[in-house]
């Protein structure tokens, strides 16, 4: 029998003789050497080699009557039958056979058996040997000498009887003894010296295929691979890397507060010990640049190869500074592409009726209440809580992603609660205008936004139901557009699974309030902070960047980016900021920046802030982060909105700013819209049509400035609507003269999804683009779809 295989001398069809592992990993010495990838030499024990120590050790009997034993209903004795199996293998002796040729192959390849190596499990099965059994078995790292080496084998033996590895194969209907395990050793890379980590040639959440994902730790690997320390993470995106624009969409420092390093030779008991990270270290990402593109060209080189999605193992040795690919498998929970669903609520029992006010969502929740004034008090909201408070605004988004639902007393459907709710896809019902008094701290209420526009907070838990739709079975219109409103660039992977032609409205101030939280300004002129406090903040939170400014464009252009290859290579339409002065004096610092206004809403917003002296330097920053994004980045899908304009020259203005920062006009077919949502902007379309590309209605302020509305106020929300005949009259002239001018004219805004007549009166008058929230897409779609065949697709509404 031959127990012994160089990674030389198998490949992947050896799956059954050497195990998943294995069996990758000599598929790749030999193939993918030649391409530039380093991976570790090493050997395989053999399947052969297992069955002949069980064979001779007489452990065939003993081990089926242990597995005859185990509680197969309530599996209440799993933790005995396993260690009673481990000890029974562990006591077994390696034959001399079997042992020489162990240590003859080790001396062989390691000079003499001098060096360390990583001793790992590879298991397969002999009916299915494309089962895969990842992270059931155990590995051993720092393995020195024959003795040692033996005894690590012999644990990876055992480890075939883990008591997880018994779980899986009863689960899956595997049989026991028709299960065995071979056994890597491998030069072992010391990244204990440097780092090392895991990574997926798809996003591993969504599964969205077109990037690497790399995540990474100081120090042994095994750290991650077990999930005892918080990693730095890494998204490549593969289109933009392949034609050599810088690639990197998303880098995301961990604590890595421990790292797993070699014990000392005198530690007989331990091969590796676990010890705290120098804080140097902590605040430091494990990877260069140039070494994040390196890892995500090799993962493309593994993946075209296997020409499935794998995921992978890699390493960098701290005194060579060399990177490896210690390991790699197809990936299985992602690699099947998943049919993406959508929940629909429908209440069943309700309690006592509370309060009600405007409901955003269509979503039932129930909960604690947690009745907050600040979020100061962010320690008092627990994961799943329901927040009752009286408003919100930019400065509670860090803690709203623990929330299950909010309720505010304040604010309408367009208020900033209403707003993050959406973009967290959570349920909120905002304006009840008594919710803090009418609610009870601790209480358990139900939130119901399922029933139209009106929500309802009921007392204790109701009862409902769920229904799910398919969204591949959603059929979207050839025209008009059906785009997205975004922000968010966490749930962009998730969102371009939806139906859709891309996205229609960027809304950059969320990233902004959530990854940088610092007011532009105040990156810029540091000197001018007066709060140490903000001064404090804004150093912790921007430490790696000595240079403030750099860290305001580089955490801008990847969350953008992340949202442009999440839709790539459709359009992905970037509004400029639009905070109001109180929203911007919410971030740190932001009252050193900000002019107090009685009404912000009319105020120092939009086009207005970005050529003047108060706001001119930041917007160049946002300008450098665009540009970035575009030109050295290759997302061309990119295109930008200008919010807020109030007069032509205002528009001429901003454009001839963006030239100066940078941002031309038609370079690298950079189209430039604007907001139509001054009632200017529609009557003066075609002075408006000669400097940009193209109209976006903004149906929320225009509403608002039509009708002389404060959309942020409860006590006249009733009067806000879309659908009065001076709105529409603005909006149904706006689309008219933008076809007179050869523009393309979108909307953003609730109301075509909410109103089937709505939807009608756009389509009818050839609107190009509608961008809807995620929660109201498919209501949206449904509305168009029944304008465009009202014999196939009735209206919902």
């Amino acid at each position: 029998m031959n127990y012994i295989k160089k990674f030389s001398e198998i490949g992947i069809n050896d799956i059954a003789e050497v195990g998943g592992k294995n069996a990758s990993l000599g598929e790749m010495f030999s193939h993918l050497t030649p391409k530039g990838i380093l991976i570790p030499k090493g050997f395989a024990v053999t399947a052969a080699a297992y069955k002949y120590f069980v064979s001779c050790n007489g452990f065939e009997l003993p081990l089926a009557a242990l597995m005859k034993e185990l509680d197969r209903q309530g599996y209440t004795n799993l933790a005995e039958i396993g260690k009673q199996a481990r000890n029974l293998l562990m006591s077994g002796r390696m034959t001399n056979d079997l042992g020489m040729s162990i240590i003859g192959a080790y001396d062989a390849m390691f000079e003499d058996g001098v060096q360390e190596v990583a001793v790992r499990s590879s298991a397969t099965a002999e009916d299915l040997p494309q089962a895969s059994f990842a992270g059931l078995h155990e590995s051993y790292l720092n393995v020195r000498g024959s003795y040692a080496l033996l005894y690590a084998v012999k644990q990876c033996f055992a480890s075939l009887y883990t008591d997880r590895a018994i779980k899986y194969r009863e689960d899956k209907g595997f049989d026991h003894h028709k299960v065995f395990l071979s056994v890597g050793i491998q030069e072992m890379i010391r990244s204990d010296m440097a780092c090392s980590g895991v990574g997926f040639t798809l996003e591993p959440e969504s599964g969205f295929k077109d990037v690497v994902h790399i995540a990474g730790v100081w120090g042994l690997g095994e750290n991650i691979v077990q999930g005892t320390v918080t990693p730095d993470e890494f998204l490549v995106f593969k289109p933009t890397l392949e034609q050599g624009f810088k690639a990197i969409i998303q880098k995301n420092m961990g604590s890595k507060n421990q790292m797993m390093v070699y014990a000392d030779q005198e530690d007989e008991v331990n091969a590796t010990i676990n010890k705290l990270t120098p804080l140097e270290l902590q605040n430091k990402f494990v990877l260069e640049d140039q070494e994040i593109e390196k890892l995500a060209k090799w993962a493309i080189i593994i993946e075209r190869h296997y020409q499935k999605a794998v995921d992978f193992e890699w390493a960098k040795d701290g005194i060579g500074q060399q990177l490896y690919i210690i390991q790699a498998r197809p990936e299985t929970v992602h690699s099947q592409k998943k049919r993406m669903q959508l929940t629909s609520y429908h209440l069943a029992q309700k309690g006592t009726l509370v309060c009600t006010g405007e409901a955003i969502g269509s979503r039932i929740v129930s909960g604690p209440a947690r009745i907050l004034s600040s979020p100061l008090q962010a320690a008092k909201l627990n994961p799943g809580d329901i927040l009752v408070t009286d408003t919100t605004s930019p400065d509670w988004d860090p803690i709203l992603k623990k929330v299950a639902g909010m309720v505010t007393n304040r604010g309408g459907r367009t208020s900033h609660a209403a707003i993050i709710a959406r973009e967290l896809g959570a349920a909120a019902i905002v304006g009840t205008t008594n919710a803090t008094t009418t609610i009870t701290d601790g209480e358990i209420i139900t939130l119901n936004c399922a029933d139209g526009k009106t929500g309802f907070v009921y007392q204790g838990k109701a009862e409902w139901t769920e229904s799910v739709t398919d969204l591949e079975d959603i059929r979207i219109p050839q025209t008009p557009k059906v785009q997205l409103i975004v922000a968010d660039p966490e749930r962009a992977f998730e969102l371009s699974f939806y139906p859709n032609d891309g996205v229609g409205l960027l809304r950059m101030e969320f990233i902004i309030s959530n990854l940088i939280k610092i007011h532009p300004m105040a990156l810029v002129h540091p000197e001018k902070i007066s709060n140490e406090k903000d001064r404090a903040d804004m150093e912790q939170i921007t430490l790696q960047h000595p240079d403030k400014k750099v860290f305001f464009v580089d955490k801008l252009s990847k969350g953008v980016a992340t949202i442009a290859a999440a839709f790539f290579p459709k359009e992905v339409i970037v509004r400029m900021s639009d905070f109001k002065s109180n929203e911007y004096a919410g971030l740190i610092a932001g009252q050193d920046f900000e002019p107090v206004e009685e009404n912000p809403m009319i105020g120092f917003r939009g086009a207005s802030r970005y050529y003047h002296e108060r706001y001119r330097e930041g917007f160049q920053l946002e300008c450098e982060a665009m540009r970035m994004v575009r030109n050295e980045m290759g997302f061309t899908n990119v295109k930008l909105m200008i919010p807020f304009c109030r007069t032509v020259e205002e528009g001429r203005k901003v454009i001839d700013l963006m030239k100066e920062f940078g941002l031309i006009q038609g370079d690298h077919g950079l189209e430039v819209f604007v907001m139509a949502e001054i009632p200017a902007n529609v009557l003066l379309a075609e002075q408006f049509a000669a400097i940009f590309d193209g109209f976006s209605i903004g149906s929320n302020d225009l509403t608002q400035l039509t009708l002389g509305i404060d959309r942020d106020s409860a006590l006249v929300a009733d009067l806000f609507d879309e659908q009065n005949a001076a709105v529409q009259l603005l909006i149904t002239q706006m689309i008219n003269q933008g076809k007179i001018c050869g523009r393309k004219v979108g909307i953003c805004g609730q109301a075509p999804s909410d109103s089937a007549s709505f939807a009608r009166l756009l389509v009818s008058h050839g609107i190009d683009s509608i961008s809807f929230n995620a929660d109201a897409l498919i209501a949206g779609i449904a509305n168009i779809n029944g304008v465009l065949s009202p014999q196939l697709s009735p209206s919902p509404s």
